[in-house]
């Protein structure tokens, strides 16, 4: 079997199957040879279940012989990120203490997805606490870019775009808060989507002992090489849970606009409050230059709401959402600061005060961010979609010491804290918008750039469709040179 087969899309490869071109135990195969080969030096899939994989998909080729299918990813290899619960295997984030925590269940979005026909058979890497833009961890160690191996995938979702980049898989699920799709997809040269908020059940995606797996903000979404294997997942992944599921359906309208021409954009390449590289931002500017000529109306000056107070609502939120992760003794710290950060804007100051702020002050960032919901609800009436980047610059060189907001990024020359990378996450994140992120060609340091799409609330089929456009008429996929 041709090396090129596992970077065909999920849907490709589930026709071909169904077609009898090729079997599902074969593609299997074919996968955990790759992964044999290239899996050491990327460090992408971190655990297994091959045996049951290969039971499941001798049953799929049982079924496809007797003219049969399960579903539209019938017999597809898959992994899926660690964070999700795998029916005999562990879920840790990251920490060494669960490693013993051995899931009983699948996670709700996994059993959608096998449901549909897709086989999983391992799962991918992720930082600590799913917390960094990077994807190490003492237990599995670091994941590496397949496009350079010295370079971050993204995080938290990092080993997700990695495996998919490299033809480790045929595809994956992620989930996002502060752009740990996006980043990955980005900085790996894939797909991915971010969905709207609420949309898809989290249900198997938390530790021990949580019990709000729909805590505010964050979302899952799937990572591919197609954006016609975005729309094919998120259909399979999106609903309630059993218990909202008595009340309420999804019902994503579907979008009427079928070539670029018919869409209204404006294109935002960088901002005063996150500087872009320019690496990025010459691409988003040569994309908008493409739409102009295909006849799509390209707006380079609208904004929805002022980005800097977009960023501080933000971060104020997603700091709150991300306290419960946070030990007595650290919060017991923060609180003693806090007095010291009156009057502070930096990224720690906002920090200390959203993780000991009280729920009084919480409704006031939550009333602010309605404010914002219903500015960019205004803003839709007139466009379309806004495109941006999702990251400052091209996937940055490892570096795993020092908090998070002491590392350094060089955007220009210039240093910019890793933190800052925030704002592209939070823009649209925030007020709980869908992002789809699709590759749009190569830095000139050989290194993927994706475009951020952004979408109104229950648009994600629109973001998508854009995105399925851009595949067929500007660029696509492109395998990472070493493992193509």
């Amino acid at each position: 079997m041709s090396d090129q087969i596992a970077f065909a899309s999920a849907t490709a490869l589930a026709g071909m199957i169904r077609d009898r071109k090729i079997g599902s135990l074969e593609l299997l195969e074919h996968y955990l040879g790759r992964i044999e080969r290239i899996n050491p030096q990327v460090n992408a899939v971190i655990a297994f279940q091959i045996e049951t994989a290969r039971e499941r998909a001798k049953a799929a080729d049982a079924a496809t012989m007797a003219g049969k299918s399960s579903g539209p990813l019938h017999g597809v290899p898959m992994t899926v990120k660690e964070s999700f619960d795998v029916a005999g295997l562990p879920t840790t984030q990251g920490f060494t203490h669960f490693t013993s925590n051995i899931a009983a269940t699948d996670a709700l979005s996994v059993q959608r997805l096998q449901a549909a026909g897709a086989i999983v058979f391992g799962k991918t890497n992720v930082p600590v606490s799913l917390a960094d833009w990077q994807s190490f961890n003492p237990i599995y160690g670091t994941t590496n870019n397949p496009w350079n191996l010295e370079r971050t995938p993204g995080g938290s979702s990092g080993g997700s775009a990695a495996a998919m980049a490299a033809g480790l898989t045929g595809l994956e699920i992620g989930s996002d808060i502060g752009a740990s799709i996006r980043d990955p997809a980005h900085y790996c040269g894939v797909y991915g989507h971010k969905s709207t908020f609420g949309v898809c059940a989290r249900d198997g995606h938390s530790l021990p002992g949580m019990a709000m797996p729909d805590g505010d903000i964050s979302v899952i979404g799937p990572l591919a090489r197609s954006a016609h294997d975005l729309e094919t997942a998120l259909d399979l992944i999106a609903g309630p849970d059993a218990i909202d599921g008595r009340g309420w359906s999804v019902s994503l309208p579907r979008p009427t606009k079928t070539k670029l021409s018919d869409f209204r954009v404006a294109v935002m390449p960088t901002a005063d409050t996150a500087p872009v590289d320019s690496a990025v931002r010459h691409r988003i500017e040569a994309l908008a230059d493409f739409l102009r000529k295909s006849g799509a109306q390209v707006d380079d000056e609208a904004r929805p709401v002022d980005p800097a107070e977009a960023h501080e609502v933000f971060v104020m939120l997603l700091r709150a959402a991300t306290s419960r992760g946070t030990n007595d003794e650290t919060f017991e710290r923060y609180v003693a600061e806090r007095a010291s950060m009156d009057g502070r804007s930096d990224y720690y100051a906002w920090l200390v005060r959203a993780v000991s702020m009280s729920h009084r002050e919480w409704l006031h960032w939550h009333n602010r961010r309605n404010h914002i919901r219903l500015a960019w609800e205004r803003f839709f009436g007139d466009y379309d979609l806004l495109l941006c980047p999702t990251a400052a610059t091209t996937a940055f060189p490892h570096m795993q010491t020092g908090e998070r907001w002491e590392r350094m990024i060089s955007v220009d020359g210039q240093p910019q804290p890793t933190t800052m990378q925030l704002f592209w996450a939070g823009y649209s994140g925030m007020a709980y918008l869908p992002s789809t992120i699709a590759p749009i060609g190569l830095a000139p340091d050989g290194l993927p750039v994706g475009v951020q799409i952004i979408a109104p609330a229950y648009g994600d089929h629109t973001a998508i469709r854009f995105a399925q456009l851009l595949e067929r008429e500007y660029y696509g996929f492109v395998a990472p040179p070493a493992y193509a």
